[in-house]
């Protein structure tokens, strides 16, 4: 079976600094895994890589089997490779609404006007409020974003994401920021975005990660030290020693 994303040999140097050392992995369709390291593994460099971001300096990546490795980001977005930041990147004048009909519409390259036009086409309104119903923020649809709840903005990123229909879903620390009393809503919403998408979670939080990941890449010094079931990841006497002496989460 062709793997939905695949590194081969990936590295990434800046001048005598390795960020990305001979970084090989491959995920299935479906896949829910996490990327961990303690701060400098190479996480956020092995992302740009992914994302179109950063370009290598050797090795390859492959999405459904077709070589990615020169495309630009936003060509391997239409390719079906979506991301979420670490901080939003949301339009904060536009309502949930007006940002979810625009991005389908993106998709669809349908987005030549702006609002107006774009509003009247009541098949992408359907859609988007599909979205905000599936992601629990039907209730701030027409609420500008910046007045709305931080745990709703990082909600409304995974839904912008998810409008592309995406095939791999890259959640770069989704819950960063989220006030304890909003988290629950992202770990739910998370838990329960459809099988059909690949999701690789890039997170500090080892209970998030636990909680989500049925396989786990650690990466240290921008290599692979290690790769399995989280719960073999989670009781090995190894990873722990990498972070420094940090309990992980019992599985």
């Amino acid at each position: 079976m062709t793997a939905v994303l695949e590194t081969q040999s990936l590295c990434k140097a800046f001048g005598g600094l390795i960020a990305t050392n001979d970084v090989s992995f491959s995920l299935p369709a479906g896949a829910r895994h996490a990327l961990i390291g303690p701060n400098g593994a190479g996480k956020t460099t092995l992302v740009n890589l992914l994302t179109g971001v950063l370009q290598p300096t050797s090795g390859r990546i492959l999405l459904q089997g077709r070589d990615i490795t020169g495309l630009p980001s936003h060509k391997r977005v239409k390719r079906g490779l979506a991301r979420t930041f670490q901080i939003n990147q949301l339009f904060a004048d536009l309502t949930p609404l007006q940002t979810l009909v625009l991005a389908i519409a993106e998709r669809e390259d349908a987005a030549t006007g702006w609002w107006r036009p774009v509003g009247l086409r009541r098949d992408l309104i359907d859609e988007a409020e599909a979205l905000l119903l599936q992601l629990g923020l039907i209730d701030v649809r027409d609420q500008r974003t910046a007045t709305i709840a931080y745990g709703k903005q990082r909600l409304l990123e995974i839904a912008v994401a998810l409008a592309g229909k995406p095939a791999v879903l890259l959640l770069d620390e989704p819950a960063a920021g989220v006030p304890e009393t909003e988290r629950h809503q992202i770990l739910d919403v998370i838990a329960q975005l459809p099988a059909s998408v690949t999701l690789v979670l890039i997170e500090h939080d080892m209970q998030l990660v636990f909680r989500f990941a049925r396989t786990i890449s650690v990466l240290v010094n921008g290599g692979l030290f290690m790769e399995g079931p989280a719960a073999d990841i989670a009781r090995d006497p190894r990873v722990k020693k990498v972070y420094l002496g940090e309990e992980l989460v019992d599985v």
